[in-house]
């Protein structure tokens, strides 16, 4: 019988977990890129930072699904680490609602909302525009399912007179501080392990409102959940950028605070929020006002957490400069690796990604390969005027390098949104996942394309012929026009709103294919006329027909972009 209670409890918290998870990713759905405009937008000071944060982790039940699109959003330099700080500040205030469910889903039978919601859902979801309502509804189903069932198993196993329990608990001398210790270090390591604060909670919960587990050491095990929820964060960013780790860290180094200032008033505090909710620890067991009174527990755990949390967003928020100043001091940039060594700098292997957002992280990815792009076409134009054989050769095998990272970016952005597009996503981020696809595919082209025209150079060095005065400055001319196309292709990736002209793109594309064509029939014209060889002609037209070629790359690149602008629009 223990045996299946066991297993009632485990699945009860499983049901939960699913529940929460659920409900959050379907809000991500139905809100899509709303949620990194309001991100972006509603930063402007720490007090806006704040409130965001806040509103945002009530509204997808989830302070992990916040900070982490926070650390990614530091990553990707859309927030800087001061606007991250006060975000995840908000988030911590947001996350208590989850408290304020659960205690209200012990403290009646909630399961009998639970059966017309999975019925409304289950209509829902058939609706192909209301399909996102549908699986928001069947997580708050299943997440209330999960409470009603953890509350029934409380219950079934009638922990009050559970022998071997009680005398677990009472082992522990209640009013020690290393009592308090030993409960806060628990409340972190099995955060850490279950990786959802909310489950913990769910079972501190149970276990305090069967009376087993006195209030001091319950909200002990609260404060512990507070700190190891921050490893989530903390794990997410590890293989990020300097500035996203260091988010991640303040968000630890908040809630650590938190802890230890509320260590120091620990008792007066506890009592504090007990006389607020009206809950008398001094009632012996046995009579029914003790009943209602150990029911009461559930909601003295839910507001020490909100009480505690906004308490300490209200010390904290005045010295976000100070506590910015700190994190840099402790987390120091990485040796400045070489730029031309192959890695992602925005995608991170970091767990717990949300999908929706996840896209972002891809699309900074494709900004920097578009950035390393043109730097390679920069070096085709040098290796052209490159004399010296020792500098030329040299030159030639950093291009050479450069098209192998251009090919192995392509293959773990295309791996990386793949990996993303397997989650359930919106119709919008899922064309904004195939214009990428072809970007970076494009993106790989042009790269080919700077390493071809190298080639040819190369073959024109080996040959001992040279180009004519008049062809290198037909070379040069062309060589403008397309880094002009790279570059505006470059203003149109980034989203930067000065110079961007998209008819540009076109019209430049225009240019270097009536030039081309000039050109051409020149070449003809000059090789006939002896002007030059028939080889050195045919290397000279390869250089300038491969520009056009690249051209073509570039204004499929942008009309890519061009449509996913229009959708975000």
């Amino acid at each position: 019988m223990s045996i299946w209670i066991f297993l009632k409890l485990i699945g009860s918290l499983a049901l939960l977990m699913y529940g929460m998870k659920s409900m959050s990713e379907s809000l991500q759905k139905m809100a899509g890129s709303q949620l990194r405009h309001v991100l972006q937008a509603m930063t402007t000071n720490r007090f806006t930072g704040m409130i965001t944060g806040m509103f945002v982790t009530a509204a997808v039940q989830s302070s992990t699904a916040t900070t982490v699109m926070t650390v990614s959003f530091v990553n990707a330099g859309l927030l800087t680490l001061a606007q991250a700080i006060s975000v995840i500040m908000g988030a911590n205030i947001g996350t208590t609602l989850t408290a304020w469910i659960m205690s209200a889903g012990f403290s009646f039978n909630i399961t009998d909302f639970v059966y017309p919601a999975f019925f409304i859902a289950i209509i829902l979801i058939y609706n192909k525009r209301r399909k996102n309502i549908g699986d928001f509804l069947f997580g708050v189903a299943f997440m209330f399912l999960g409470l009603g069932t953890l509350r029934q198993t409380g219950i079934d196993m009638d922990l009050a007179h559970n022998q071997p329990v009680l005398d677990f608990f009472s082992s522990f001398d209640s009013d020690s501080f290393i009592t308090t210790i030993v409960f806060l270090l628990l409340g972190s390591v099995l955060t850490m392990c279950v990786q959802s604060s909310a489950a913990i909670m769910a079972i501190t919960m149970i276990l305090c409102s069967s009376g087993v587990l006195p209030i001091y050491q319950g909200i002990a095990l609260v404060m512990g959940e507070n700190i190891g929820t921050t490893v989530t964060s903390n794990i997410a960013a590890f293989t990020a950028n300097t500035q996203a780790r260091r988010a991640a860290f303040a968000h630890m180094f908040f809630n650590v605070f938190g802890v230890i200032w509320m260590l120091c008033v620990f008792r007066p505090f506890v009592d504090m929020i007990c006389s607020l909710v009206g809950y008398d620890e001094n009632l012996v067991p046995g009579n029914a006002a003790f009943i209602a009174n150990a029911a009461k527990l559930s909601f003295v755990l839910a507001a020490f957490h909100t009480v505690f949390n906004i308490t300490n967003t209200m010390i904290l928020i005045w010295f976000i400069p100070q506590i910015e100043k700190l994190v840099c001091r402790v987390i120091k940039p990485r040796r400045s690796e070489d730029e031309d060594d192959f890695r992602l700098r925005f995608i991170s292997s970091g767990i717990l990604q949300t999908p929706e957002l996840s896209v972002l992280e891809a699309r900074k990815e494709i900004q920097s390969f578009a950035e390393r792009i043109q730097r390679m076409f920069g070096m085709v134009r040098e290796l052209l005027g490159t004399t010296d054989d020792g500098a030329f050769i040299k030159l030639f095998t950093r291009i050479e390098k450069y098209e192998g990272i251009s090919d192995n970016m392509e293959i773990e952005i295309a791996k990386y949104l793949d990996q993303v597009s397997d989650a359930h996503l919106s119709d919008e981020t899922k064309a904004n996942i195939r214009a990428m696809l072809r970007e970076i595919s494009e993106l790989e082209s042009i790269g080919d394309s700077c390493y071809n025209i190298a080639r040819t150079i190369s073959r024109k060095v080996k040959s001992k012929e040279d180009f004519t005065e008049r062809q290198y400055e037909h070379i040069h001319q062309m060589f403008e026009l397309t880094d002009d196309a790279l570059s505006q292709m470059n203003i149109m990736l980034n989203d930067r709103k000065e110079n961007l002209d998209v008819n540009r793109s076109f019209n430049i594309e225009n240019e270097i294919n009536n030039y081309r064509n000039q050109l051409k029939s020149e070449n003809i014209n000059d090789v006939n006329d002896h002007l030059y060889t028939y080889a050195i002609g045919t290397m000279y037209m390869d250089i300038i027909a491969e520009c056009e070629k690249l051209g073509d790359y570039v204004v499929n690149v942008v009309e890519a972009r061009m449509g996913t602008r229009q959708r975000e629009a």
